[in-house]
């Protein structure tokens, strides 16, 4: 108990938001202390082994941009791990930069996971933290650490319910004294807005353009409902059918009929959450609204649409890009939520 203590003293405990577009590191008693993009960036050496060569925005700023011989690899897709030795060496390596050293005691770690994961990928979420240097590993679910980093009253008798839209998962749950009494999570976020948006400018426009320039279109121009001012944007591809480099000019319409499909499942997710609701926490529901949180939070009118869907108020969390990422440095000071994650492990 002394030793744990003291490893404890001189370990900085972190939270990583492992997330599939960006990672976020926060330590213990510093808040965040890195925020960047989830991409290995590898270059295979000629004795097949791989080599790292960037991670983060660095290697992030390498996609769709490499020669044959260096990949540019997302290790986290849909909210889990697709590439099990990247995303080993992606949290190494953060955490390494988090520490600002090579050589550290090792320190006790919160992941945040989707709820809708198996054992298994739970299981390979705990491991790859371990194997890059974890002295203890933790998991809390994304609905209940957005949720607390939106500032709900999470232990209270009191219904709450959030919605956060990342980039590979949306998370639905309802919080109440502490626990999540309803949660859903759905494989529709970012990235698959993202490719509709793809999807969309090469079915009307027959231009071909790559995952950086959709996510631009998003953020730019992207709405869930019509916008009295329509917002345009020029649009740099190449013709699939002439083969030429070539650009265009997309409008905010544009961007809502390519995102209507993944943002019509949102809101159709949040509907069965609210049709499972027990009659009691339905009434806080209705008085407290629908909370945002997430990247997804910030697409143009989405409160409105999902407003106009349930007949509910919906609210966009104060910093909702963030909100998973505090929520998890707000477990770290907590102890007694530490042990309650404990308990689950």
């Amino acid at each position: 108990m002394l030793l744990d203590k003291l490893i404890g003293f001189f370990s900085s405990d972190l939270a990583i938001d492992l997330g599939t577009a960006n990672t976020i590191v926060l330590v213990k008693g510093k808040g965040i202390e890195i925020n960047e993009p989830s991409v290995v960036a590898v270059k295979q050496e000629r004795t097949g082994e791989d080599a790292i060569l960037a991670v983060g925005q660095e290697a992030k700023e390498m996609v769709g941009k490499t020669p044959g011989n260096i990949r540019a690899v997302r290790p986290m897709r849909d909210g889990v791990i697709a590439d099990f030795d990247m995303t080993e060496k992606m949290i190494r390596y953060f955490i390494e930069k988090a520490h600002k050293r090579k050589s550290f005691i090792r320190p006790r770690i919160i992941v945040c996971v989707p709820y809708g994961l198996t054992q298994v990928e739970r299981k390979a979420v705990r491991e790859s933290a371990l194997s890059a240097g974890a002295r203890e590993v933790f998991l809390i679910e994304e609905p209940m650490a957005a949720a607390i980093g939106a500032g709900l009253p999470i232990k209270e008798p009191n219904g709450n319910l959030v919605v956060d839209i990342g980039g590979g998962t949306t998370e639905i749950g309802v919080v109440s004294l502490g626990g999540l009494v309803i949660s859903k999570s759905i494989r529709v976020a970012g990235d698959k807005i993202d490719k509709a948006i793809m999807e969309y400018v090469k079915k009307k426009y027959n231009l071909l353009i790559g995952d950086k320039a959709a996510e631009d279109i998003k953020i730019n121009i992207g709405t869930a409902t019509t916008l009295r001012q329509e917002l345009k944007m020029l649009v740099k591809g190449r013709d699939s059918v002439e083969n030429l480099l070539t650009s265009i000019e997309l409008t905010s319409e544009d961007a809502k009929d390519a995102m209507r499909d993944p943002i019509r499942e949102i809101g159709e997710a949040l509907m069965q959450v609210l049709e499972q609701m027990p009659p009691d926490l339905a009434g806080d529901i209705v008085e407290n609204g629908v909370v945002l949180t997430g990247g997804g939070a910030l697409i143009r009118n989405l409160d409105k649409y999902l407003s106009d869907i349930v007949r509910l108020p919906v609210f966009i969390a104060d910093d909702p890009l963030l909100a998973v990422a505090n929520g998890s440095g707000k477990a770290l000071e907590e102890i007694d939520i530490l042990q309650q994650l404990n308990n689950h492990r």
